[in-house]
């Protein structure tokens, strides 16, 4: 692989940032499902958050896995036809 550059650099560090914030915000919007419930508040729509942040995280590890595959390809570490970035140890925040 080729020694990283100033602009891939860039690139990982927007990822890893985006990683923290995604993690902040799925526990976030937990813990307000949690606030929601202990306040008596319609269980459905507590379901549907707690449902929905982990959705959210599921979407999120999808495209932070392409991303962290482009970043490599642009850097020259990937190959096009590379396949299973999802069983890799980076997929998930």
């Amino acid at each position: 692989m080729k020694e990283v550059d100033g602009m891939s650099q860039e690139l990982r560090d927007l990822v890893s940032n985006i990683v923290v914030d995604f993690g902040q915000f799925h526990e976030a919007l937990k813990h307000r499902a949690k606030e929601l419930e202990a306040k008596g508040e319609d269980s459905d729509v507590v379901n549907k958050i707690i449902m929905g942040a982990d959705a959210m995280k599921d979407s999120a590890n999808i495209y932070l896995s392409w991303a962290r595959h482009y970043i490599a390809l642009s850097e020259g570490g990937a190959s096009e036809s590379e396949e299973g970035e999802e069983d890799s140890p980076d997929f998930g925040f």
